[in-house]
């Protein structure tokens, strides 16, 4: 059972006393891949370092909303130079992390409207699934995806929407991040959600150091934690951690273009 960490924040200085016991314990749970995003411009060199050393590990290079006051203008130019350097290397895998953040009332939305639409025409122009941030601002997301129709789509993280919303995004081509938000008991809604969600449409997820599940409570977040996020997902959707597993593998597997067997 071969199980893809669809979003990590591995290169983060969270992991820098660690990050190699992680790796060595997260592939003897049966972690194989493991997808690394970029959030701004001075990370990017950093993570495809990270990513270069290791075969199993694939880099997203993006314009995050939440470090909206970090971005220059001249980071966009800067995204495209890294995209079009990259462009066919067998460990880029998509554009991200980017997308809309409507809770945190301080970020501009005209401003991230902007990014975020600048970035999915990157996505669009080299082929590549958009990884996207998205919190509180389904309603906005999905009317810029219906404008762009992105062909190879790509990734709702942590997502938290309603049924509807999810029936939207399925749609427009993207499967579902589901990760440790999900664990949580408190969760009512989203565990309704997630009961009800076809297979095919979900990939795992840890986001890790954050949003760690609740049977990992204030502790760091990691790759490793994935099986048992499996676990307790596979039980709200009635089915097995082993058919989780495999089947949100695959559902990455080809929304990547990558072989199901493990690298």
């Amino acid at each position: 059972m071969e199980l893809i960490d669809t979003h990590t924040h591995l290169d983060f200085a969270d992991f820098d006393s660690d990050r190699h016991e992680v790796l060595e314990r997260s592939r003897a749970l049966g972690v194989g891949r493991m997808v690394v995003l970029g959030v701004y411009q001075k990370n990017w060199q950093r993570l495809w370092d990270l990513v270069l050393s290791d075969p199993r590990l694939h880099a997203a290079f993006g314009l995050h909303p939440v470090y909206l006051d970090d971005h220059r203008p001249a980071d966009l130019d800067e995204l495209g130079d890294w995209l079009t350097r990259c462009a066919g290397h067998p460990q880029l895998c998509a554009v991200g992390e980017f997308g809309l953040d409507y809770f945190l009332p301080q970020l501009d939305r005209e401003r991230q409207q902007g990014l975020f639409e600048a970035q999915l025409k990157l996505a669009a122009d080299f082929a590549l699934p958009a990884l996207l941030h998205v919190r509180r601002s389904h309603a906005a997301t999905i009317a810029t995806l219906k404008r762009f129709r992105l062909a190879r789509g790509g990734i709702i993280h942590a997502f938290a929407g309603s049924r509807e919303e999810a029936r939207e995004y399925l749609k427009l081509g993207f499967k579902l991040g589901l990760g440790g938000a999900g664990t949580w008991p408190q969760a009512l809604r989203l565990s309704k959600v997630i009961a009800e969600l076809p297979l095919d449409s979900v990939v795992l997820e840890t986001d890790s150091p954050d949003m760690a599940p609740v049977m990992f409570a204030g502790l760091r977040n990691s790759p490793e934690h994935l099986p048992a996020i499996c676990a307790a997902l596979a039980e709200l959707m009635k089915v097995s951690p082993q058919t989780l597993a495999s089947t949100s593998s695959a559902n990455a597997c080809a929304l990547f273009n990558w072989p199901v067997a493990a690298a």
